[in-house]
């Protein structure tokens, strides 16, 4: 049959994650509650100790904490429990784990801004007092941030009734946001997982990173400690050159030193001559490698050929000659550009329209599938109107439950949107959006987007993504007023949320667990944030030139961001508009349609199409070294270990690496910030 490569994939990924001693048992899973008060004391922990090392990480150096707070404080707990006889259980590592990289994470990814939800305020009052929002400073709601020249912002407090409305809605759609991304979430897990048996290639990373720590606590000799350990090892020494140095030489000197450039080497303008809007170059990130060691070969032999064919050689040159990409005096590509440049002008004349058609096509063979599985399971009586087959002790709701309260949520969001801009209107001018353009969104798109992105996980470890549909949207409905980019319009991609379930389920833990870390340390989450925030902006003007990434690239940010905001008023922007053509969006679907078709024909490995058709949007610089990794992995490792015992290393291995890496990562952040703080000392 087409799909046994995938039934083979998700044996495999539930193969790597038994635990030790149990590779030749067949148990019955026993899930257990991993947030406990140390879940408690690590979210407190990161909250009030690691968070304002990644506020200051992300305007000095535009860096994240990401995996260097998710490991430190791994380790930390895990050898201080150790020492009291308390030793973590894999359910509690994951959950500290993730609860780490829920108070770490990048808010604003180009302005560098993490800590938490208020960084957002925070880049909104500069914003609005910068000088390229003159044009448009008087029409930013007040609902969003206090208006320019509010004693809340020339005296730079929170403590302002001006900020009450923009910090009720932030609280808001943070508490809004978390219920619908776990509903989704959960739902579209069920689909792909439980219903379509997908393996979720990349969920036994965290899964087998948490059982090798929390081996190493009971356990002597645990293969997975010592593959790990190896990992950790591979990842400092790597990380000093590749995170170390420019971290440490960003915080103190202002200006990265990138011994291996990040992210990429980029060749694109050395080759353009004979490879005319080919993306040209390779990563010397060794994760990449790591990944391809992971992820199924056919997947990542799918994805290499894909993106070459479409991004390296022969389409570029093709679409080149035929005149697809246009000319860069009329928004298309032309020489001198850069790998990132290559890729937007390419992306919006000729890629994103078939992008989208084939995620569609792949959407369509999800819903099929689907459709089809429920109906076997009804012959088979396999599905009563009581149980869809879940294990039982995992946790699982009746799957109306999600969906009414992604429904209820999203309807909140539409009927905020109107209620928020109707607000704004003044007089001779009504503020009304299109309120089937927020239908459409919310109700239809993105459930279909999220489904689409949950498979394409499930089956290759990547999400998709659809850039500008926000900037198309507003360009579509002609709506001309600035409030529209403030409104929590309900579009979104809850899919890659799904991966969250399905490593609960590989360590066994209660789907519970992940509703109470995130409820119980939101409060830590919104408290830690404003703390930190308030008292950085009022010490000193956010950017400043202790700052020096915010200082350099927020005046850039904020050009394009007005630029989008006056995107439906004259000299606007419409060149966004190009990127949708609805006659590639079709041929995206046959093409996409008309694989499948073939690989089924044919009995060609279903999981070489799936990579074939996420390698269509991935860049060849990333993709390379994946190849590498999984060549490596087929050709020599495989025959050094076995081809058992390394698919179940391989995971181990990159857990260890990128707890290496983060560590590093984090002792340059700290002998940085000490380095930066003695510089202002008077002696």
């Amino acid at each position: 049959m087409a799909i046994d490569d995938v039934a083979m994939a998700r044996e495999l990924v539930e193969q790597s994650a038994i635990e030790e001693g149990a590779e030749s048992q067949i148990k019955e899973p026993q899930y257990e509650d991993g947030f406990t008060m140390k879940s408690v004391v690590g979210g407190l922990f990161v909250g009030f100790i690691m968070l304002p090392g990644a506020i200051v990480l992300g305007l000095v150096a535009g860096q994240s904490l990401g995996p260097a707070a998710q490991w430190v404080t791994i380790v930390l707990f895990s050898e201080v429990m150790r020492r009291s006889f308390l030793p973590l259980k894999r359910q509690e590592v994951f959950i500290l784990y993730y609860v780490a990289g829920l108070l770490s994470n990048i808010v604003l990814a180009g302005q560098g801004i993490s800590g938490g939800p208020f960084g957002a305020l925070i880049w909104n009052q500069y914003f609005i007092q910068s000088p390229q929002a003159a044009a448009i400073r008087n029409s930013i709601p007040h609902w969003s941030v206090p208006p320019a020249g509010s004693p809340a912002l020339l005296h730079r407090t929170f403590f302002d009734a001006a900020w009450v409305i923009p910090i009720l809605l932030l609280v808001a759609g943070q508490i809004l946001g978390r219920l619908n991304w776990m509903s989704v979430g959960y739902f579209m897990f069920r689909l792909t997982s439980d219903i379509e048996k997908l393996p979720f290639p990349m969920a036994p990373v965290a899964a087998s990173g948490a059982t090798a720590l929390a081996e190493a606590s009971t356990k002597e000799g645990s293969w997975r400690w010592r593959v790990f350990s190896i990992g950790s090892m591979i990842g400092l020494v790597f990380g000093f050159f590749y995170v170390a140095v420019p971290v440490f030489t960003g915080v103190v000197f202002g200006k990265a030193l990138q011994l291996i450039p990040i992210p990429f080497f980029d060749l694109t303008s050395s080759t353009e001559t004979i490879l005319p809007g080919a993306i040209s170059g390779i990563s010397g990130d060794l994760g990449n490698v790591m990944v391809g060691f992971v992820l199924p070969y056919h997947i990542i032999l799918g994805t290499f050929v894909g993106s070459i064919f479409a991004r390296f050689f022969p389409m570029p040159i093709i679409l080149y000659h035929l005149g697809v990409f246009g000319h860069g005096n009329i928004n298309g590509w032309q020489r001198g550009m850069n790998a990132i440049n290559t890729a937007m002008a390419t992306d919006i004349r000729f890629w994103l329209s078939v992008n989208i058609g084939l995620s569609l096509a792949v959407g369509i063979i999800g819903i099929a599938f689907v459709v089809k599985a429920f109906a076997n399971y009804r012959k088979q009586k396999e599905i009563t109107t009581r149980s869809y087959g879940v294990p039982p002790g995992r946790g699982d709701l009746p799957l109306w439950i999600p969906v009414v309260v992604w429904f209820v949520v999203t309807c909140f969001y539409i009927w905020l949107t109107e209620y928020l801009l109707m607000s704004d209107s003044k007089p001779g001018q009504m503020h009304y959006f299109p309120i089937w353009i927020l239908i459409f969104y919310g109700l239809i798109f993105t459930p279909i987007n999220s489904f689409i992105s949950a498979r394409m996980v499930g089956l290759t470890g990547n999400p998709v993504s659809f850039p500008y549909l926000t900037q198309m949207t507003v360009i579509e409905s002609k709506y001309p007023y600035v409030d529209i980019w403030y409104a929590p319009i309900p579009l979104a991609d809850y899919g890659s949320q799904a991966q969250n379930f399905r490593i609960l389920e590989l360590l066994e833990t209660k789907f519970i667990s992940l509703v109470k870390a995130e409820f119980l340390m939101l409060p830590v989450l919104l408290g830690a944030s404003f703390l930190y925030w308030a008292f950085f902006w009022h010490t000193s003007p956010i950017p400043s030139p202790q700052q020096p990434y915010a200082q350099q690239f927020w005046p850039l940010n904020a050009t394009f961001t007005a630029m989008f905001q006056q995107i439906n008023r004259k000299g606007g922007p419409t060149w966004v508009l190009e990127a949708i053509n609805y006659h590639r969006i079709l041929g995206g679907i046959v093409i996409g349609l008309a694989l499948y078709g073939a690989f089924s024909l044919f009995k060609f490995p279903m999981l070489f199409y799936y990579g074939l058709i996420g390698g269509v949007s991935a860049w060849p610089p990333y993709v390379i070294p994946q190849f590498i990794g999984a060549w490596l992995g087929r050709r020599y490792f495989s025959k050094r270990f076995g081809l058992e015992k390394w698919q179940m290393y391989a995971p181990v291995l990159m857990a260890g690496f990128a707890c290496g890496t983060g560590l590093i990562g984090m002792v340059a952040i700290a002998l940085g910030l000490i380095a930066k703080s003695v510089n202002y000392l008077p002696y």
